[in-house]
């Protein structure tokens, strides 16, 4: 089926952006839902504050109280990126405000699985901790917050995560989602929400005189590198919010990378020049979540606190040998995933796949299941839940990673389940496009049966699609340096913010294979020349004109700068 280029709907505020920003760029920002220029102002005068957020009062006087009194706190993350740069977050502000015995854990997930689990409050309170605080997890933590509790350990939760409407018995609860909270934005990741957290905790012990001379009061915008980190390796939607946010850390980073910043960009070979949205999304955050998917995420989290660039080199690549690891998986997992997907096929007759993909194998790694979900989604354009052995902690128990499509809010779909067969599930959670679940082995055909009967009778799952989505055509004068500068300053650019994609046909001039993976073509339009590039494509174009959906970019090589375009579809439009 040829793929059908369509042009995003044209948003009703186009003509009064117009007024004051380029007609392409006020094409694309009226498309993503901009309806003024108030929504594209990035001061960071224009966060909200974090008085709004619910239990921020109660949570940062418990906090500032621990400060003050030179207690033990643990702060305990989650082992995605998210999690990680949260965690080093924490560490390094509570250190700046004068806190000096503050440590950290993260669950392993083969042995701990996710959250604040029973298992890891066991382990934080070894060191007899007088506080423990969450960083990206910990809403659905109720027998973890039980126990704490139990053992005279506070805990302040501060998550991102959808809540139910019963919440743990923490000591205070920061969670944008939780029922009730007015604060302004939803889509902070983990990573934002402590940010928040602690910016709410200088002013509180501000107001308590606790800053002088010997005890300088930090700058919160020192630690905005990491809230960027977390943010985009997350995959939460840009809103102003996290725009603001993004655009300040990836400032940062650019001007004056910490170590362990500096040597991951080195080893994923990214950062030449102002780093981009896609140098922490496609270099440094499959590094970081490496460590937390094959070992643990205490590798990630201590390279992003080394202080010194030795260190953080050492620690950054084995984070890369860790990754290349992770990529051999990846690749033997899929090719599984898809032999088993061309049995299902046959099953059901030629060409038919399921509604939503369901699969397990003894040998999958419970720590790339999501990525082989993603994967297969993003092929098959369906929902795709892949499941692993949950390892020696949970013998009988299998971990699910779901990947949802446009159109199909994940976590509403295993909800249904739940509400129809309760106790199935032993636990789930997440968003609308991505969820973790946890079953028993022997449950799994049920699990299947129920979900595919819940999606032919009860939900419908959008069909594939072969529409492509663009922001229309550039003409001859906007493919150029200066407007592809223009496109990157206006971002950042991420999830329902969508990076400006264009449709054309162009001739092509020249073509050549490099590096064995990609292909890069010199492409004509009317009188213009324009350098390209179409990643993973090996194989030359056997047509002279081709008809493409593309990204206009800044490419950077050494001290030079010029256009090109990023091919992301290709047809022959001879």
């Amino acid at each position: 089926m040829p793929l059908e280029f369509r042009a995003r709907a044209r948003g009703p505020h186009v003509e009064a952006l117009a007024r004051n920003v380029h007609p392409v760029l006020a094409r694309i920002f009226a498309a993503r839902g901009i309806d003024s220029m108030e929504s594209l102002d990035l001061a960071m005068s224009n966060l909200p504050k974090p008085d709004a957020m619910m239990g921020m009062g109660e949570a940062v006087r418990l906090i500032a109280d621990a400060v003050q009194a030179d207690e033990r706190i643990v702060v305990i993350g989650d082992f995605d990126a998210d999690g990680a740069s949260g965690t080093a977050l924490g560490v390094l502000a509570l250190n700046a405000f004068g806190a000096s015995q503050v440590g950290f854990l993260v669950p392993n997930r083969f042995d701990f699985g996710h959250g604040l689990s029973t298992q890891i409050v066991k382990v934080a309170a070894e060191n007899q901790p007088q506080l423990l605080i969450t960083v990206d997890h910990g809403t659905a933590s109720h027998d973890g917050v039980a126990l704490a509790r139990e053992l005279g350990i506070k805990v302040v939760v501060t998550d991102h995560h959808m809540a139910s409407e019963t919440l743990p018995n923490a000591n205070a609860i920061v969670n944008p989602n939780q029922p009730g909270c007015v604060f302004e934005s939803k889509c902070l990741a983990g990573v934002g929400v402590l940010f928040y957290v602690m910016s709410a905790l200088r002013a509180e012990l501000m107001r308590r005189d606790w800053f002088g001379e010997h005890r300088p009061m930090p700058n919160m915008a020192d630690f905005l590198d990491l809230v960027a980190i977390g943010t985009i390796s997350d995959l939460v939607p840009l809103d102003q919010v996290n725009r603001i946010l993004v655009r300040e850390g990836l400032r940062r980073i650019s001007h004056a990378p910490r170590p362990g910043v500096q040597a991951l960009l080195e080893v994923a070979k990214r950062g030449r020049g102002r780093v981009r949205a896609d140098d922490i999304g496609f270099g440094l955050a499959p590094r970081i979540n490496a460590a937390g998917r094959l070992t643990d995420m205490s590798h990630g989290i201590k390279c992003l606190l080394a202080g010194e660039l030795g260190v953080a080199r050492h620690l950054a690549e084995q984070l890369e040998q860790i990754n290349r690891r992770r990529k051999d998986i990846e690749v033997s997992m899929v090719s599984r995933a898809e032999s088993m997907l061309q049995d299902a096929k046959g099953k059901l007759g030629e060409g038919e796949m399921p509604k939503v993909l369901c699969l397990y194998d003894a040998g999958f790694n419970q720590g790339i299941v999501g990525l082989v979900a993603s994967r297969l989604a993003r092929e098959t354009s369906r929902p795709a839940i892949v499941f692993a052995d949950a390892g020696d902690a949970e013998p009988d128990y299998l971990r699910g990673s779901a990947r949802s499509v446009p159109g199909l809010h994940l976590v509403d779909l295993i909800e249904r389940v739940n509400l129809k067969q309760p106790g199935l599930l032993i636990r789930f959670g997440g968003h609308a496009m991505a969820a973790g679940l946890t079953l028993m082995r022997s449950k799994l055909g049920e699990f299947s049966t129920l979900l595919a009967d819940i999606v032919d009778t009860e939900i419908e799952v959008p069909p594939p699609s072969n529409i492509y989505l663009t922001d229309g055509a550039l003409g001859e004068d906007d493919l150029c340096l200066d407007f592809a500068r223009a496109l990157e300053d206006a971002g950042p650019w991420g999830q329902r913010f969508e990076q400006p994609t264009f449709e054309g046909e162009f001739a092509i001039r020249h073509q050549r294979v490099v590096a064995d993976a990609h292909l890069r073509m010199l492409l004509e339009t009317g009188e213009t020349l324009i350098d390209a590039i179409r990643f993973g494509q090996d194989e030359l174009v056997a047509a002279s004109r081709v008809r493409i959906g593309y990204r206009l970019t800044v490419n950077t090589w050494g001290d030079r700068e010029t256009a090109q375009l990023v091919i992301e579809q290709l047809q022959p439009a001879d």
